[in-house]
């Protein structure tokens, strides 16, 4: 765990004194502090972006730490935001990027012990006529905003990382390509060492070709940082990005997909502990996403029609599969554990689950209600920051991609398994049972048959007659050799 800036630490220190944490207390929020900054630079989140305390907090219960203790880190890092975020906010961003207005109450003052003690001297005022370089909320257009002294260690690239979001956001992509372009831009600033008001196109060209060359970075990551760089200049410096000028594309190349038999299938399923085996079988048996099957929830389950409908897939897709026949048993035992939870939940006056979007503002007592539980839900409670609130999520990726080794391992299946050999398994078997590749592709939901026909090299060609040479066939004369 890296050590935190002393600046940064003594001045957190100071204030949370100030508002009268307790003095064997005030060292437990250093401590949370510095988990939450080693777990942003693990996992590439911004430090200033709430949703990452969110994460940070879910990643909490999924140790298993007590709600006392994730209620005093969420009370830590929200301290650390309410000081941080204001700065980082006002420091000005690239000129290319356009002013937005802000809410209408300005942001409040930040207390005078955050106060850096060589604090820069305020910009001077621009004469009349000039465009004002940044304006804050509630100002008037004609006033230029006075900037606040920065963070400590606050760079002019958390205001673009806060524009990315935005825009994403605009284009209701997935949280995850987010945090995947926010990971690529703070690489690129880092590599390039220049605010971002100074970046060219031969700053990206030198950044891809250092992947290429210098990391050796397959295709697909090095298209994915061409990609996010592209996110960045366009919608956030509102530049083009002029691909033709000697940036070249990485040629992706196709791997064969590792693909287990049924025997090993059933092996691993065997060796996993519940719920873990039945999270396998779904996979397998309906050929989800591992985010797709955890983010099923009871309204998901059609048993009386047999069919499963997966909300929300790749690419924001509906799609319905047939729920296996063998699972069904297993499938409503689980499912009554689950509605012993539930209401062992609405018992202790719980706030309920998560829900998607806006539709906890929409629908107020929708996260209680029976429909709108997880079907895999966490073992612990998750809080909510803003509201104090205790609600359930559901089972965390990283549980289940473990309980997929170590049941793979104690299987001793000598291929590499996770849980996304599962779904190719589930579309090569299809393949062997001799459906055809449109019903596989809109099973899977694949949008492009060409993504779906690479599972055409998974499974062995069959033919009616044994293998012969063309020339044994007939398929050309050929004159016998005269004899001598």
């Amino acid at each position: 765990m890296k050590p935190l800036d002393q600046t940064v630490r003594d001045a957190f220190l100071a204030e949370a004194r100030r508002r009268g944490v307790a003095a064997g207390e005030v060292w437990d929020y250093v401590k949370w502090l510095r988990y939450y900054l080693d777990f942003c630079d693990k996992y590439r989140r911004e430090t200033l972006d709430r949703d990452s305390l969110q994460a940070f907090l879910l990643k909490l219960a999924s140790k298993n730490q007590s709600a006392e203790q994730q209620a005093q880190a969420a009370r830590s890092v929200r301290l650390y935001l309410e000081l941080a975020a204001p700065r980082a906010a006002a420091v000005p961003a690239v000129s290319a990027i356009e002013p937005r207005a802000a809410p209408p109450a300005p942001p409040p003052a930040a207390p005078a012990a955050f106060t850096p003690q060589a604090a820069p001297p305020a910009q001077p005022r621009p004469p009349a006529g000039a465009k004002p370089a940044v304006i804050v909320g509630g100002a008037r257009p004609d006033r230029v905003a006075e900037p606040k002294a920065p963070w400590p260690g606050a760079s002019p690239w958390d205001a673009v990382i806060v524009r990315i979001k935005e825009e994403v956001k605009v284009r209701q992509y997935s949280p995850k390509t987010f945090d995947a372009y926010a990971g690529w831009v703070r690489q690129f600033a880092g590599f390039a060492g220049k605010p971002p008001d100074g970046i060219v196109m031969q700053d990206v060209k030198d950044f891809l070709t250092h992947l290429a060359v210098d990391e050796r970075v397959v295709a697909s990551t090095q298209n994915q940082a061409f990609n996010a760089l592209l996110f960045l200049f366009r919608h956030v410096f509102k530049k083009e990005f002029d691909a033709a000028e000697g940036i070249v594309r990485a040629r992706r190349k196709r791997h064969i997909p590792v693909v287990l038999s049924s025997a090993e299938v059933e092996a691993v399923v065997a060796q996993a502990a519940y719920p873990y085996g039945l999270v396998i079988g779904l996979l397998y048996g309906c050929g989800l996403r591992l985010f797709e099957c955890l983010n099923l929830r009871v309204q998901c389950f059609n048993f009386d029609d047999g069919m499963l409908t997966v909300h929300d897939g790749k690419g924001k897709k509906d799609r319905t599969v047939p729920l296996p026949k063998v699972l069904v048993p297993e499938l409503r035992a689980h499912l009554a554990r689950v509605g012993n939870l539930y209401r062992r939940d609405l018992r202790d006056g719980f706030g309920g689950v998560f829900l998607p979007g806006a539709l906890e503002r929409k629908y107020r007592n929708a996260p209680r209600e029976w429909i709108w539980q997880w079907f895999f839900p966490a073992k612990t409670l998750t809080l909510v920051p803003e509201t104090g609130a205790r609600l359930r999520y559901h089972l965390h990726e990283s549980h289940v991609q473990k309980a997929i080794h170590q049941a793979a391992g104690q299987a001793r299946i000598t291929k590499r398994v996770t849980a996304h050999t599962f779904r190719h398994t589930f579309a090569s078997h299809l393949l062997l049972a001799n459906y055809d590749i449109r019903t596989i592709q809109e099973m899977l939901g694949h949008s492009d048959v060409r993504t779906t026909m690479i599972y055409t090299h998974t499974v062995p060609s069959r033919t009616q007659k044994e293998r012969a040479s063309p020339l044994d066939l007939g398929a050309c004369a050929r004159p016998a050799n005269p004899a001598p």
